[in-house]
């Protein structure tokens, strides 16, 4: 009859040789318990934590440690099984790695391009040179028609002497109408006429040149 109690005792202290302080690997610990056959049956077993690690990576190590248990039935498999386990984890750690650096290379190649992009802009090609003179053009046009609108209602709406004095009626009888307004109270200034005695008249007699029988006088 098999001894199972003997067998798992001495799996246990070969294990904890191995695995002095704890069955860790790789931020995940698992928990493996006895039933009362093993190893002619397999162990329970459970993930008690984890790190990093996807739900779909737990799921592909409670299937490996299943398949595991099952092709090691009738021999001591903890060691087997953890062994597995590692491999597994080492296998996602590696993706794990080599996703961050395709991610890093990949925002590398971004911020790159962005500086690029900065300092020397975006290269012209025949394609978006065109693109960007037809917008010109487009917009240049708009601009034209705009003022050449403007400019005629602006045209419109000048008046000429005619129609303005045809427009407002009261410009014809503007000045009479302020003289009217005025009565007698308009003021003269009287320091814009000189004092007749004041003026200097040149007296003919008094002109050695001077004949009144000459052509053109009215001594006749």
């Amino acid at each position: 009859m098999t001894d199972y109690g003997e067998e798992q005792r001495n799996e246990l202290e070969a294990l904890e040789s191995i695995y002095p302080d704890s069955f860790t690997a790789v931020q995940t610990t698992l928990k493996f318990t006895y039933s009362e056959k093993y190893p002619d049956e397999a162990p329970l077993y459970d993930i008690l934590s984890q790190e990093n690690l996807e739900d779909n990576d737990v799921s592909d190590i409670l299937k490996l440690l299943a398949l595991q248990a099952e092709e090691n039935l009738g021999m001591v498999m903890i060691f087997t099984l953890v062994t597995a386990v590692q491999e597994k984890l080492n296998e996602i750690v590696d993706q794990i790695k080599t996703r961050r650096e395709e991610e890093k290379k990949q925002k590398e190649k971004e911020a790159e391009e962005a500086e690029k992009k900065l300092f020397h802009g975006t290269p012209v090609t025949i394609e978006n040179f065109l693109s960007w003179k037809a917008k010109f053009d487009a917009e240049l046009l708009e601009i034209k028609k705009k003022r050449m609108k403007e400019e005629e209602q602006a045209g419109k709406n000048k008046l000429s002497g005619k129609q303005l004095f045809e427009t407002d009626h009261n410009l014809d009888t503007s000045d009479i109408q302020f003289l009217e307004d005025a009565g007698n109270n308009v003021e003269v200034d009287e320091s814009l006429f000189q004092e007749m005695d004041d003026l200097e008249l040149e007296d003919g007699e008094d002109d050695p040149d001077y004949n009144p029988v000459a052509p053109g006088s009215d001594s006749d």
